[in-house]
């Protein structure tokens, strides 16, 4: 289902225009914006219910000698994990040793290499806090390491984001759109009545069918795509 379809189908599901809607400050909220928060709304509540593969995002960056602190990428959410690569040659990864750190909290860095020289190769990392650029607080986060890195390394991040939108993607369609639909579409219709303060037992009944469509998405997410038949065997009914 691409977003014109979806935009279609919500306004047929609740035979609803969605007219535009005048602010008291003056301001309009056209039909288009209105949808178009239905679905991100929706897509929040799915991504963050569901673990799909297409959340999972990798960035390699080279960490300086004597800075121990890592800026995160603008789109971060959180890691899935933090890899340092040594004996890389030509800057080619393929050639190094991954070594991965373990994730543990700022005050455990801060007590176990207490001074800025407490220096070495990174075996732990921990979400430290907003990123500082020239004294000002930004949005984005960053990591600190520990111990302060020794040499110049590289590392690899992965991490958890949020895929764009299918309400501002080009193509007008997503990975979610594409192969799980019916969990959209009905996640988008539970935030559309809700908006139109619809009657509750409709509320219900959409939020039933989101449910199930969830249900089903989650056993692709995090079950389906976490194994195999070699490792977990193949699924058997149990026949009585």
């Amino acid at each position: 289902m691409n977003y014109t379809s979806l935009y279609n189908t919500i306004q047929t599901y609740t035979e609803n225009q969605f007219p535009d809607v005048y602010l008291a400050s003056g301001g309009t909220v056209n039909a288009t914006t209105q949808i178009n928060t239905f679905i991100t709304q929706a897509e929040q509540r799915i991504y963050n219910s569901v673990q799909f593969p297409s959340l999972r995002k990798n960035q390699y960056t080279e960490i300086t000698i004597n800075n121990k602190y890592i800026s995160l990428p603008t789109d971060f959410l959180s890691v899935y994990s933090l890899a340092l690569v040594t004996g890389v040659t030509n800057a080619n990864l393929d050639t190094g040793t991954f070594e991965y750190l373990l994730n543990k909290d700022v005050n455990f860095i801060r007590q176990s290499y207490p001074a800025p020289n407490d220096t070495g190769e990174p075996k732990y990392y921990a979400l430290f806090g907003p990123t500082i650029i020239s004294s000002a607080i930004t949005n984005e986060l960053s990591l600190i390491l520990g111990p302060t890195p020794n040499a110049a390394y590289y590392v690899e991040l992965h991490y958890y984001y949020y895929p764009e939108s299918i309400t501002t993607v080009a193509s007008g369609q997503t990975w979610l759109g594409d192969n799980f639909d019916s969990v959209l579409l009905y996640g988008s219709l539970v935030e559309a009545y809700t908006f139109m303060k619809g009657e509750v037992d409709i509320i219900a009944g959409y939020d039933m069918k989101y449910k199930e469509a969830l249900a089903l998405a989650k056993r692709l997410g995090d079950g389906m795509e976490r194994q195999d038949a070699y490792r977990s065997g193949q699924f058997r009914q149990a026949v009585t």
